[in-house]
């Protein structure tokens, strides 16, 4: 499971024009689903959201978490993140999950996401989706687990 973390003043993410999710400072993640993933590398990847250090302290240096700002978490699904580039113009997406167990495993890190954290959104799966976001920093970092 990929999720390309981004450091946000605040993200919102629309589906035909309607907003059916946004965050003020937090993280925006882009959320990719591959075919070994299961619910243990959701939780994975959900522990390394909550618990990775981007936020600045007192000094400016990044040394606290979503956690300790108490920031929106904003999850996005995303297959593309899932995509092989390695070779030729146009990239494939076998390496990409069945949409069944992306969703399936999509909806568990949501679940999971708002039991252990609470400020969370999120896009709607298999959707067209617009999303708006104003990077902070910018800060972004892929984390895979």
């Amino acid at each position: 499971m990929k999720g390309l973390l981004q450091r946000v003043r605040g993200a919102r993410v629309e589906v035909a024009g309607e907003v059916v999710g946004a965050v003020d400072q937090g993280l925006l993640v882009l959320v990719a689903v591959e075919p070994e993933d299961t619910q243990a590398s959701a939780d994975k990847l959900l522990h390394k959201l909550l618990n990775y250090r981007v936020f600045s302290d007192a000094e400016g240096k990044m040394n606290l978490s979503l956690a300790d700002v108490q920031g929106g978490l904003l999850l996005v699904s995303q297959f593309t993140l899932a995509a092989d580039t390695k070779s030729g113009l146009r990239p494939s997406f076998s390496t990409a999950a069945p949409p069944a167990l992306g969703q399936a495993l999509f909806d568990y890190l949501v679940a999971r996401a708002h039991q252990l954290h609470g400020n969370v959104a999120a896009g709607r799966f298999g959707a067209d989706m617009q999303v708006h976001l104003v990077n902070d920093g910018p800060v972004t970092f892929l984390l895979q687990a």
